[in-house]
């Protein structure tokens, strides 16, 4: 069992569990903003969803309006001919044989990779390493591109991606405690809204039955969302 600090405990004393509109959840969280470093802020959407189903499973990438306050470190499988240009949108590496070996003996010290749909079957070895790392590129979450120099850009810059849980629950990294009110409350409403733009139209009843924000070592703030 996680134990808690007493900081935590005493701003959950002040976290209270009715939803706040948007604007007066994203204060809340930003006045238990009392560590050292800049916590980032995680938005968590618990859906009425069938995670068992394959129709319903909610999955995909997004750029948030000001992005999150963080770059990505980002690779790209491609032919040779692109590499250049993917190290240059920025790709920490690029290429496709000797890359495609350098994971397969363990190197992983990157969060996003990137690959053409050309290379898919040098890449596809790479299954068992990188699945259970949620770093398999996939074209739902449009990892998987013709446009790899495209994407390389979006991903460095902060474009976000997302999967439902076993629990039905969906999450993502929306900004930074130190960004402006306005832009994180922003950043969180295009993510709500690109979800519930997202419903599977076999999931019955509510499908987006709670929202919650927390910052990464503060406790949660209930969103009120319709």
């Amino acid at each position: 069992m996680a134990v808690r600090s007493k900081r935590y405990k005493g701003e959950s004393k002040k976290a209270d569990k009715t939803p706040l509109p948007l604007p007066e959840a994203v204060k809340k969280v930003k006045t238990f903003a009392s560590t050292k470093f800049d916590q980032s802020v995680e938005c968590v959407m618990h859906l009425g969803i069938d995670p068992k189903q394959a129709d319903q499973m909610i999955r995909g990438a997004i750029s948030l309006p000001h992005g999150i306050g963080k770059a990505r470190r980002v690779i790209a499988f491609c032919d040779e001919s692109e590499a250049a240009a993917a190290k240059e949108a920025g790709a920490i590496e690029a290429g496709i044989d000797d890359l495609v070996q350098k994971v397969q003996d363990g190197w992983s010290d990157f969060d996003v990779a990137i690959a053409s749909p050309k290379v898919m079957g040098k890449v596809g070895k790479l299954g068992r390493v990188l699945g259970p790392q949620g770093k398999m590129p996939s074209p739902k979450n449009g990892t998987v591109t013709p446009n790899v120099v495209e994407a390389v850009g979006e991903f460095a810059a902060g474009k976000v991606e997302f999967r439902n849980d076993a629990g039905g629950n969906v999450h993502a990294v929306v900004g930074k405690v130190s960004f402006d009110a306005t832009k994180l409350a922003e950043n969180i409403d295009a993510f709500l809204t690109h979800i519930k733009r997202m419903k599977p139209s076999t999931a019955k009843g509510t499908y987006i039955k709670k929202v919650c924000i927390s910052a990464t070592m503060s406790p949660g703030v209930v969103v009120e969302y319709a």
